[in-house]
């Protein structure tokens, strides 16, 4: 073990999935075909697109558009926030929660409203809060798509009503919906089937959520823009977004999306619950005290990810004595890519007296000192690290 570094190693390749890393990616895609004008299977962990079809030509997106309009709302306005509605937010052409003028809510109810019942009328009361009107709460729709670098993305008004520029692309959509998921409070309300709210019992559109277990995100139809459908499902920890645009047969696409993206991967369990490792010990005649974690963890991951896999556990570089067991020792972490997938507590497995206690002899206490100080010396300036917990495999 070195002090003062980080060892990145390889996890063991399984050799079970050969087939895998031989089939050309171009192959396995052409097993896959949609009804849609353009489609994308993403995969937000590493930005990769599993399948494509025209995912970049710019299209109207109807009210996939309210995906951006709840990500605008909840980075400027507090869901907790008191609303009274306006006449000019009630009777707005298309779906509607039914807002009444002079009625009381929060701001959270319209986001519900918005992503559950696709209310244009939730999403006018919405962008009219904005001190700028709907206009300034649109121009920072804008600004936030160009922040995440949407470039074939143009949104000119929060409901999605049709307009020469008002548009987005499939892939656009899927890097839209992978930052808003990653949102808890839109991917709380993205996942939700039904809530009652502001007096009302709102149902999401979104049928996925029941039908295949998808966890959000959002429907969309006008008559120009046809059947639009953006999609995000979890797996093992790992999460897919598809999207479809101009789809008459949208359910069932993204459901063989799905199919066909999770069926790339395979499981793998890096974590098991029990020892996980030790650490450099002073004050006591052990040398080194043993850690534990209490969870395990699954993930599905590509072959080349699978290589790329670290486990480490984050803590001191080195304990004093007492140690006692079930004391929090530092982090288990699983990281991918320099991302990190998982942690979990780590904590000592077994309780260590100080050396006082064990009365060793002088030369033992001497050794002790002399440990004590080379570690000290050694973590001066860096008293954390990580230590690596798996060998590489043959």
């Amino acid at each position: 073990m070195l002090y003062g570094q980080v060892i990145i190693v390889k996890k063991g390749v399984l050799i079970g999935l050969i087939l895998f890393l031989v089939l050309p990616f171009s192959a396995r895609c052409e097993e896959l075909s949609v009804s849609a004008g353009s489609a994308v299977l993403y995969d937000p962990l590493t930005g990769s697109v599993l399948f494509e079809k025209d995912a970049s030509v710019p299209r109207g997106i109807a009210s996939t558009t309210k995906i951006m309009t709840a990500v605008a709302a909840l980075e400027q306005y507090d869901p907790a926030c008191s609303v009274t509605i306006r006449p000019e937010w009630c009777g707005i052409e298309g779906s509607s929660m039914e807002l009444r003028p002079g009625e009381t809510m929060q701001v959270s109810d319209l986001l519900y409203g918005l992503m559950l019942e696709s209310g244009n009328d939730a999403a006018t009361a919405l962008a009219g809060l904005h001190p700028a009107g709907e206009a300034g709460f649109v121009a920072r729709m804008n600004e936030i798509a160009d922040g995440l670098g949407l470039e074939n993305t143009h949104f000119d008004n929060a409901s999605g009503l049709d307009s020469a520029t008002h548009y987005s692309t499939a892939l656009d959509l899927a890097k839209l919906a992978a930052f808003a998921m990653d949102q808890p409070q839109f991917a709380r309300i993205a996942a939700t089937q039904s809530v009652t709210a502001a007096g009302r019992v709102m149902e999401n559109h979104n049928r996925l959520l029941k039908d295949l277990g998808a966890c959000g995100v959002k429907t969309g139809f006008t008559k120009s823009s046809g059947r639009c459908l953006v999609s995000a499902k979890a797996e093992n920890g790992r999460m897919l977004i598809a999207v479809t645009l101009d789809d008459p047969n949208d359910w069932a696409d993204h459901a063989a999306l799905y199919r066909f993206g999770f069926g790339q991967y395979r499981e793998y369990d890096p974590v098991g619950a029990g020892e996980c490792g030790s650490v450099p010990l002073t004050g006591s005649l052990r040398s080194q005290v043993r850690v534990y974690c209490n969870e395990s963890f699954s993930v599905l991951l590509q072959t080349e990810e699978y290589e790329h896999l670290r486990i480490v556990l984050s803590g001191p570089r080195f304990c004093y004595a007492p140690i006692e067991a079930g004391q929090r020792y530092g982090t288990l972490q699983v990281w991918l890519d320099g991302r990190v997938l998982f942690e979990t507590p780590a904590y000592f497995a077994e309780s260590i007296g100080e050396s006082i206690a064990e009365k060793p002899d002088f030369l033992t206490r001497i050794r002790i000192f002399l440990r004590r100080l080379t570690l000290e010396r050694t973590v001066a300036k860096n008293p954390f690290s990580c230590w690596d917990l798996f060998q590489k495999s043959s």
